[in-house]
């Protein structure tokens, strides 16, 4: 395995009981199973991430034109208003 160096790692309790559960079925250690999930998400390619929500709010309720009767019109109008 090489060298090795400790480190220490604040996780949420639920998160730790869960992560000993599954080494403990999978016959294997804590320390396999973070290693894994480490090189798992240093290795796979980063899926792009999705555009912010744009909220519309008005005093007087939704604008003039926009049409929520589906996501195309919808998206017709964002595009239009930028």
């Amino acid at each position: 395995m090489g060298r090795c160096m400790k480190t220490t790692i604040d996780l949420p309790d639920h998160l730790l009981i869960a992560a000993k559960k599954r080494a403990a079925e999978t016959r294997s250690t804590l320390r396999e199973l973070v290693t894994r999930g480490l090189r798992r998400e240093m290795h796979e390619p980063r899926r792009p991430r999705r555009r912010p929500i744009r909220w519309i709010s008005v005093p007087l309720g939704l604008p003039p034109k926009l049409d929520l009767s589906s996501r195309e019109k919808m998206w017709e109008w964002f595009e239009s208003e930028r």
